[in-house]
């Protein structure tokens, strides 16, 4: 593939950016996420065509995980080369997000919260992604053993050490939200972002106060799996395909799409419709309504479904 230059109009091209809580980041409000389509199984032209097609667009920030692929590690390791090959001249222009939480190597040290494998996971994630330093770092998920006090302080110490900018934390429970932002304040590095799923099928954030909690605080909100791992587009409607993500079984399961479900999503594709809008569309604008919103991670597996979904851009309310 050729050398890549970016697109001289890539912030004139109808991204939007929203102010991340009250810090000084901007996020687009359309984030790419690299949970799928970005792994060692995956074709590395298109998943290249897919970033490049983000960044032409104005979609600053990549999401990634030290867990993401598969296998483990390897969409960070795509991003290692996507950096050789294409962005490392932009590599001030990008907003790179990554986390550690999940389980990542064998035995006692390689899961969870610890002080121990946060900093050796994020070590291992930069080498992978061949930069210096993280823009977002983030807890992946609420350790129920390890004291909060002891992840939030390895937290601390990251950004303090220069290997992250900034703090977020995903699918922490209300009260633990609460510990993390005032320890961090105190700390002086205050809690940039929460990363929570949040979607037409599962408002669970709002539902228990994540979303209040957040704007309250200043903290900005991003919403992962807002298209419902593809529920929420005309993907279902007729049924389960055979090459889809719910034939495959691993995080969609096909008995998740009762029949309940299904009406539920046809009468939601009829409203989109009468709106002049995808589905997908739809939904993704439905997140961005929401004042504590600060941006959504799509996936993709194209540049047509990217371009497709950067149209709720331009929806109306609903």
């Amino acid at each position: 593939m050729e050398k890549y230059t970016a697109d001289v109009t890539r912030y004139d091209n109808g991204m939007e950016y929203a102010r991340c809580g009250r810090s000084g980041v901007l996020l687009p409000k359309v984030s790419l996420g690299f949970w799928h389509n970005f792994g060692g199984v995956d074709d590395y032209s298109r998943s290249r065509a897919i970033t490049r097609y983000a960044f032409d667009h104005g979609i600053t920030h990549f999401d990634l995980a030290n867990n993401y692929g598969p296998p483990y590690g390897s969409a960070e390791e795509t991003m290692g080369r996507l950096m050789d090959d294409d962005f490392r001249p932009y590599r001030d222009e990008l907003f790179i997000s990554t986390k550690a939480g999940y389980d990542m190597w064998p035995g006692p040290y390689g899961n969870w919260g610890s002080r121990k494998y946060l900093m050796a996971s994020l070590d291992q994630s930069l080498k992978r992604m061949r930069i210096d330093y993280a823009d977002l770092f983030y807890s992946h998920r609420y350790d129920p053993e390890t004291p909060l006090e002891e992840t939030l302080q390895a937290l601390v110490d990251i950004v303090r050490a220069g290997k992250a900018l900034y703090i977020g934390i995903s699918r922490w429970p209300l009260e633990a939200l609460r510990v993390a932002i005032n320890y961090l304040k105190e700390h002086d590095v205050p809690l940039l972002i929460y990363q929570g799923r949040l979607n037409m099928i599962d408002r669970a954030p709002i539902e228990e106060g994540i979303i209040d909690e957040c704007e309250r605080e200043g903290v900005g909100f991003i919403s992962f799996s807002p298209l419902a791992q593809g529920l929420l587009t005309d993907r279902y409607l007729n049924g389960v395909p055979e090459d889809s993500r719910m034939s495959k079984g691993k995080f969609l399961k096909s008995d998740m799409l009762t029949p309940e479900l299904l009406n539920r999503l046809r009468r939601l594709n009829n409203q989109a419709a009468s709106r002049g809008e995808t589905l997908a569309e739809m939904a993704l604008a439905w997140i961005l309504q929401h004042k504590a919103v600060t941006s959504v991670l799509i996936g993709a597996s194209s540049t047509r479904q990217l371009e497709k979904n950067l149209k709720c851009l331009s929806a109306e309310p609903i």
